[in-house]
């Protein structure tokens, strides 16, 4: 498949016309989230990890279950339609944010706001929340399962928010709570955004790195002004979608180690991106994170102090996207064996392995990826299907 990006801090970036530097990133406060009432307990709220997204899904009237995806990398809620009209009104004409983004498509839509007047998780309770108001059906097309919102940082301003990859929980706290706080190593927020940026060492340099669970990749780095040194040199890779349209990964890896606080991140896969660098949920799934915004700070733990090892990452030499029945090319490898056997951007793919593709959900077919030696691809000709066989290579060993 390919990686779908939920960037929505460099959406609200292109609101604001900001450029890549540091200093441009934060000249707007973000909004608020309305009222907060959460009980002296912290709320654990059981979580679905998918492709490295933590989703949560709650119900507090008869029309629900939702499902939500928590994003620390986006400075705004973004909810379905269906939900804003369930609980949403216009905000006051002053107050009014609409933004206007360019789809993978190339259509140019504009994201109305909203207010809601109620979003519940389990029994923490969030009043007047300002969100934008997104079609939500391309995110749940990819991961296989409705999303009907992604919660941006600064809806849990008021409490302590814990991701738990390991246990695959999300964990809302009140401020004072001591059940909250665990050991770990504690990094200070390096704004007064109380966005969550973080020092990350390389050899003697030190630089900041936005913490995006809205992202699926390991690392997003931008090379300039660090001295990388690559054990696999960048090469291209799958195709990212984005809110703001597609492009095409250059992926590497190091060969140097990062270190973020007390842990070691040994040799890890990096994006090399022109934008700031972050890390995704594929560095993040190896801790539980506790954020603290009153403090301005962060929490990792690990339960075991050993380095983070990142695997290899492997392709069959395509990138999909799926289209109603089918999953259409959008990317080839280049000298991949798909690209040697003629596949072509557009061609649509109706079973692998001989299931058909809406059997495939994105988390098992890139399990499928991961130990398979060789895949099984049926294309569509006119009425035709044909199959090919291809090996799957080691992107980045």
């Amino acid at each position: 498949m390919n990686r779908l990006r939920l960037l929505l801090f460099l959406l609200l970036a292109l609101t604001c016309a900001l450029p890549v530097a540091e200093a441009a990133w934060f000249r707007r406060e973000p909004p608020r989230p309305g009222k907060t009432t959460i009980g002296k307990q912290p709320v654990v709220l059981p979580a679905q990890l998918v492709n490295n997204y933590l989703i949560v899904t709650v119900k507090w009237d008869k029309r629900g279950p939702y499902n939500f995806l928590i994003d620390t990398g986006a400075s705004t809620c973004l909810v379905s339609p269906t939900l804003a009209e369930r609980y949403g009104q216009p905000p006051p004409p002053l107050e009014r944010n609409n933004v206007t983004v360019q789809s993978a498509d190339g259509d140019t839509t504009v994201l109305r706001s909203t207010i809601l007047k109620r979003l519940q998780l389990g029994n923490a309770r969030f009043d007047e929340v300002g969100a934008l108001i997104y079609d939500c059906t391309p995110i749940s097309v990819h991961l296989g399962i409705r999303i009907d919102g992604i919660l941006g940082f600064p809806l849990f301003r008021e409490t302590l928010l814990t991701l738990d990859y390991p246990h695959a929980q999300v964990i809302i706290s009140p401020r004072d709570s001591a059940a909250a706080l665990r050991p770990g190593c504690a990094l200070t927020f390096n704004n007064d955004r109380q966005i969550p940026l973080v020092p990350l060492r390389l050899g003697s340099k030190t630089f900041y790195a936005l913490l995006d669970s809205g992202s699926d990749a390991a690392m997003n780095l931008n090379p300039r002004g660090l001295d990388l040194e690559y054990a696999t040199e960048p090469r291209p890779g799958t195709i990212i979608t984005t809110l703001t349209g597609d492009r095409r990964q250059m992926v590497g890896r190091l060969a140097q180690t990062l270190k973020l606080g007390d842990y070691s991140l040994i040799r890890p896969i990096i994006d090399v991106t022109d934008e700031f660098p972050s890390l995704g949920g594929g560095t993040l799934r190896h801790f539980t994170i506790t954020f603290d915004q009153e403090s301005h700070r962060v929490t990792f733990h690990r339960e075991s102090p050993t380095p983070v090892i990142f695997p290899s990452k492997r392709t069959a030499g395509m990138s999909f996207t799926k289209v109603g029945a089918y999953w259409r090319v959008v990317g080839i490898t280049p000298d991949s064996p798909a690209a040697l056997a003629g596949v072509e951007v557009g061609d649509l793919v109706t079973r692998i392995n001989d299931e058909p593709v809406e059997s495939w959900g994105v988390q098992r077919y890139d399990q499928l990826i991961a130990q398979a030696d060789q895949v099984a691809f049926s294309f569509l000709l006119g009425r035709r299907e044909y199959q090919l066989k291809f090996p799957v290579m080691p992107l980045v060993p």
